[in-house]
């Protein structure tokens, strides 16, 4: 090593660098997991749903854990998310139906909270929007890409062994048949009424009135507000005084928000959303029914 100082060096700053490193992973593991700002008092939490709609883990371990904190009197869910996968989305609906008989939940729309976005919100005791907001788009999509051309240009020939008629139905390698559009479309026809009746039921709202706003249309905050589909206007520190309203504190209303669990690699060259970004790019790297505007796709 004596004879390659540079290499001796470039060795020793890197020991170093991942020693710091190290340190820090496990100060902030070890004084940051589970433990929640500390206000002082009754406070409002706030959950965030940011981005495409991929897991529901998140975000129902946080709501639980405000349930469960006797000092959180009400939550807030502060959404900017365009939708996203069917499933996640429900599991969250689903909860926030449960929490909102016990503590009040009031939804917060940013920028745009459609689709998926604005079904999660549809669970809260009370919808707050900007008059800007991009709302509603609500209907389910689903979207396949056919390469069958470009493979033949190619010289490749692809195949497929199945058992089941439509085990193989949106194969990119073959056009699909009529049989196949129709398998698809009862399906989509099938999430979509469970997506009208969920919005309808929680906001009161009645089904054939709700069939008529349910066309994939994108409303603004303010269109919204007028066929009921958003109570009342105001940013995301109106949501939380009126969260802190509807459950009776008085005085200033405080705001808590859940404590990040780790810290990673990817979370630290990436954003603090790092990994649940990835996570969410690769959970639509294939055809499945979603609560999505079609222009996001």
């Amino acid at each position: 090593m004596k004879s390659h100082p540079l290499l001796s060096g470039c060795l020793i700053t890197a020991l170093v660098v991942l020693f710091f490193l190290g340190v820090t992973v496990i100060a902030y593991n070890f004084l940051g997991k589970n433990k929640m700002t500390l206000v002082a008092g009754e406070k409002v939490g706030v959950v965030e749903i940011k981005g495409l709609i991929a897991d529901s883990k998140t975000a129902i371990k946080q709501l639980d854990a405000f349930l469960n904190d006797q000092t959180v009197k009400a939550i807030v869910v502060r959404i900017n998310s365009p939708g996203g996968a069917v499933g996640p989305s429900q599991e969250i609906l689903r909860e926030i139906e449960k929490i909102k008989v016990k503590k009040k939940v009031v939804a917060s729309l940013g920028t745009l909270a459609a689709s998926g976005g604005y079904y999660i919100a549809c669970g809260a005791n009370l919808i707050m929007a900007n008059k800007g907001t991009a709302t509603g788009s609500i209907g389910v999509i689903m979207q396949f890409t056919n390469v069958e051309d470009l493979t033949k240009k190619l010289g490749l020939n692809f195949f497929t062994l199945k058992s089941g008629q439509y085990k193989d139905v949106g194969s990119p390698f073959r056009p699909m048949t009529p049989e196949d559009k129709e398998y698809m479309q009862r399906l989509l026809d099938n999430i979509y009424q469970q997506f009208i009746s969920d919005v309808a039921r929680n906001r009161k709202i009645p089904v054939e009135k709700m069939k008529s706003l349910a066309e994939g249309k994108i409303y603004t905050g303010e269109e919204a507000k007028q066929v009921g589909l958003v109570d009342e206007f105001g940013n995301l520190p109106d949501a939380i005084k009126k969260a802190g309203e509807l459950a009776g504190i008085k005085g200033k209303v405080q705001a808590v928000y859940p404590p990040k669990d780790r810290f990673s690699i990817l979370g630290l060259l990436m954003g603090e959303d790092g990994e649940e970004t990835l996570a969410n790019l690769l959970a639509f790297t294939y055809p499945q029914p979603a609560f999505l505007p079609s222009w996001f796709r």
